[in-house]
């Protein structure tokens, strides 16, 4: 009796477990997804709207225009997808307040729509976010371009860039199709980063009445909007010095170690600042938007690389450091003077000559730089081992749970909505997009005279590349927001591998790298389309359409400024105070040297000058190994799981083209907003503080555009005095110190 009894209860427990277990996968096993994500759904709302194609397709345009814009000047700003998804809201509404409700028909067809179906809805607005997401996302490839039409100085057939920036895009498609069942159908996978869209959105249409003696979001919005508009004309017409302020430069006009230590565009930037949004915010994002863990963890990354680290090696004089500038993104040759690249490649088949390089000099780095790559190593092996060491037992479950729920057909209470609602998205579609793209680019590189370098192989392989990691990649960033890159990987490969031909190096990178980064993006939008209860076959047509858009207007924004302005890139022959200086693109094009043209066989071996760097990917696989052993020790300890040693190697992996005035300041605003602030006015930082980083963004944008079409477009570029010069007048800053070395500007020691 009483073995029968205990057998009974066993088989209650089994099945109340199972029971409460079955109820949590109905709805969803993730916490934070049931407590952010509304389980209802109204499928009668109307998604592909007059109002959706026009406001998408504007907003998707006018991102891609404006990112592209400031990509090529000396302060860049990244205007986010946030500015359209706030801006658009009262532009629907006003929308569905003032158009005809009639039905139109299209010509020839039978096709009928109506300019107002009603009032403007959520479903609507996610979708016009989602051609946001696609303008605001930069087009890789471009790069490519412009350093083959301004730094290499050679001409490239404008069908052969049109199709590497389109093909780089879209064939991220056709791996997010493989996947999706995957990484967007399991409740498993549940993309941390996309609850804060949700949030926004549901707080977006919630109905807001005006606080007593206050102003709503959208006033407030306008109202910063105003006065970043207005103020911007300072720092970018009257006064661009503002934008860096050295004041250790400014006392000590003569010294090179002083300058060194003080310039905040050149050097350490101690006593540097900035009255300037877009050095906030130009390379780094908004402060505003960042966690507060993250912004110490960067700060503790640049203290320790910019102060610590590059002090230590320059003045120890660590691989000739005297001999070149303390921080450049520059390649330089045994003597110090800039590297004649002309010199050792072959102007005919554009690759290294091998036989002038072995006479000339091997390639020399700044010791920042030189550092820098041995922090990307670093980096790249500390996200692996910090994600398996503090997340690898959660992503394992949740793969096994995936692996389990899509072999049994189970999904929650948001999959069954979707599949009961709308119609999936055709296999079938991601294929063709999959095949037609592996073609083009193909043809992209193999046709137009080989102008890519790349052969057909070498597409394959990258394509391989990207296949073989989207999925693993897919599920680290799917739990836990972080995505590994393969820029490191791609360019070591195909370095070893095709030596010595710059454009198949960056070619092959494009391909294996941003294709996967780029499936990623639209398997992360596509699952804010399965929160939102969007039908996944219009997330798609959005999705397609706007990629496409928005690499067409940043291929045509970047075509028309490379050919439009008189020595774009070039800071020797640009008029004094010009801002069209393209620091990300110099960055690349040195890349384009070391990795492409040079080699890592020639850079990182015993045949160049930095063999030691490699111990780096050492140095980062065990960086988070005693974070994560005191964090187990101390367990009641919780800020010790917030030291992110990834985020502390790879905290300055925007410098170069950030500067040390760019983190300086981006660190400050951070830290005042997202500790101060947020703690002793945490209400007012609830309600503006999203609101405020967007309209300054938005507001700098559209002065800095407009600017430059009334004016700096003629050659109008300001008042001509001291304040003009958009540096941080500190030109010995960039002064090599070892004795007899040459350089323009600086006295010889």
């Amino acid at each position: 009796m009483n073995t029968h009894f205990k057998m009974l209860c066993k088989k209650i427990c089994v099945f109340l477990t199972k029971l409460s277990w079955d109820e949590e996968v109905n709805d969803n096993p993730i916490e934070q997804v049931r407590l952010t994500v509304s389980t209802t759904d109204d499928p009668s709302q109307p998604t592909l709207t007059f109002r959706t194609w026009v406001l998408g397709l504007l907003s998707c345009s006018i991102l891609a225009f404006v990112n592209q814009f400031f990509g090529y000047r000396t302060n860049q700003l990244y205007v986010s997808s946030v500015s359209a998804q706030i801006l658009v809201l009262p532009l629907g509404k006003l929308m569905a307040a003032t158009l005809p409700t009639n039905q139109l028909r299209v010509p020839f067809t039978k096709w009928k729509f109506s300019m107002n179906p009603g009032p403007f809805n959520l479903k609507e607005h996610v979708l016009i976010t989602i051609f946001a997401n696609s303008g605001s996302n930069s087009v890789y490839a471009v790069n490519i371009i412009t350093i083959v039409l301004a730094f290499y100085k050679r001409k490239l057939h404008p069908a052969s860039a049109f199709l590497l920036a389109q093909t780089t895009q879209m064939l991220g498609y056709g791996w997010a199709g493989l996947f999706r069942r995957y990484l967007v159908d399991s409740p498993y996978m549940w993309w941390p980063s996309n609850l804060v869209q949700v949030s926004l959105f549901r707080a977006l249409h919630e109905k807001e009445k005006r606080p007593k003696g206050g102003r709503t979001r959208l006033q407030f919005f306008f109202l910063v909007f105003v006065c970043s508009f207005a103020y911007y004309i300072v720092p970018a017409y009257l006064f661009p010095s503002i934008s860096a302020i050295s004041i250790v430069c400014l006392i000590w006009k003569n010294s090179i170690t002083a300058q060194q230590i003080g310039s905040g565009a050149h050097g350490l930037g101690i006593g540097s600042f900035g009255l300037d949004w877009s050095t906030v915010a130009g390379f780094l994002g908004s402060p505003l938007a960042t966690p507060g863990f993250a912004i110490i963890n960067i700060l503790l990354g640049f203290v320790l690389i910019v102060y610590i680290v590059t002090p230590i090696a320059y003045w120890n004089n660590a691989y000739g450091a005297h001999k070149f500038p303390i921080i450049s993104s520059h390649t330089f040759d045994a003597m110090g003077n800039t590297y004649n690249i002309t010199r050792i490649l072959n102007q005919k088949n554009f690759d290294i000559n091998m036989s002038e390089y072995n006479s000339y000099s091997k390639l020399h780095l700044s010791t920042f730089f030189a550092f820098s790559y041995g922090l990307s190593f670093a980096t790249l092996t500390a996200t692996i081992s910090h994600v398996a060491l503090f997340h690898g037992k959660t992503i394992w479950h949740m793969w096994r749970m995936t692996a389990s729920a899509v072999k049994d057909q189970v999904g929650d209470i948001h999959t069954r909505l979707m599949k009961k609602n709308y119609e999936a998205v055709p296999q079938w579609w991601f294929h063709f997009i999959l095949f037609s793209m592996v073609g083009l680019a193909i043809f992209a590189c193999e046709g137009f005279g080989k102008q890519l370098q790349l052969p057909w192989w070498g597409v394959l392989m990258a394509c391989g590349i990207a296949l073989f990691f989207t999925l693993p990649i897919g599920i680290i960033q799917a739990t836990t927001n972080q995505q590994p890159g393969l820029n490191v990987i791609t360019e070591l490969v195909i370095g070893y591998i095709y030596p010595g031909k710059p454009l198949a190096n960056v070619a092959f990178k494009t391909y294996g790298y941003i294709s996967m980064s780029q499936a990623l993006m639209f398997l992360g939008d596509f699952k804010l389309g399965h929160y939102m209860k969007i039908p996944p076959k219009s997330m798609f047509i959005v999705q397609l359409a706007g990629t496409v858009v928005a690499s067409s207007v940043y291929f045509a924004t970047s075509w028309w400024l490379l050919h439009s302005i008189e020595n774009i890139c070039d800071i020797s022959k640009l008029p004094d105070g010009s801002p069209w200086t393209c620091p990300g693109d110099d960055v690349f094009y040195n890349a384009s040297i070391i990795w492409g043209v040079v080699g890592p066989l020639r850079m990182f071996t015993s045949k160049g000058i930095y063999p030691e760097l490699n111990w780096f990917f050492l140095i980062g696989l065990l960086a988070p190994v005693p974070i994560w052993f005191f964090s187990k020790k101390f367990p009641n300890q919780k800020w010790i799981k917030l030291i992110n040693m990834p985020i502390i190697l790879g905290a300055t992996g925007s410098m170069p083209p950030a500067r040390s005035v760019n983190y300086i300041t981006w660190i400050a605003v951070g830290i005042f907003f997202n500790f101060y602030v947020y703690r002793k006015f945490k209400g007012w930082w609830a309600r503006h503080n999203y609101i405020l980083s967007a309209a300054l963004d938005a507001g700098l944008a559209f002065t800095a555009v407009l600017l430059y079409f009334s004016l700096q477009s003629k050659n109008i570029i300001g008042p001509n005095w001291w304040g003009l010069d958009n540096d941080d007048h500190c030109p010995l800053a960039s002064c090599p110190t070892a004795p007899g070395v040459v350089a323009k500007g600086c006295p010889v020691l």
